[in-house]
């Protein structure tokens, strides 16, 4: 069993070579957190772009992808809060772009999301069987929401992060 030689970014010669890598790349590893290739690439190619926002025609072309699956794609990435429609003044087009510091988005997305799963299961706990296995579960569910929601505060730890970065010379 031999295996594919590993491309890197310094085998890529020109800028579309290594945009298009990237893109690939970045797709798999979201296909792989479990979201969808093509909304992996959609997120890719908007990470690498300096424009103040690209148009569904960019997405479908660059990423030779359908209208349709650009339109469905995005408004999954915009529910999850990676991406924000965007209108240019006189424009009847929509743009699509990331904040600079998506990943801070998510930080906060996920406390909200273990927040309400703790709450879930604060309300299935009132419910379940005393000493029984789901009882066991679900207040595994609880208290580990709430162990993260107390123990990793991410979201004021990557801002502090930032900040200290941004204060030192680059």
């Amino acid at each position: 069993m031999t295996s594919e030689p590993q491309i890197t970014p310094g085998d890529l010669e020109t800028d579309a070579q290594f945009r298009a890598w990237f893109v690939d790349s970045f797709a798999g590893f979201w296909q792989g957190g479990g979201g969808t290739r093509t909304g992996g690439r959609i997120a890719g190619y908007l990470l690498l772009s300096d424009a103040d926002g690209v148009s569904a025609d960019e997405l479908s072309r660059e990423l030779d992808i359908s209208r349709g699956s650009v339109s469905s794609h995005v408004r999954k990435l915009e529910q999850g809060g990676f991406v924000h429609r965007v209108r240019r003044p006189g424009a009847r087009t929509h743009y699509f772009t990331m904040d600079a510091d998506v990943w801070g988005g998510f930080l906060k997305q996920e406390q909200t999301y273990l927040a309400n799963q703790r709450t879930l299961a604060e309300q299935a706990l009132a419910r379940v069987s005393p000493g029984g296995l789901a009882q066991e579960r679900v207040r595994n569910m609880r208290d580990y929401m709430g162990w993260m929601l107390d123990n990793r505060a991410l979201d004021t730890e990557w801002a502090r992060f930032k900040a200290e970065r941004d204060s030192r010379p680059a």
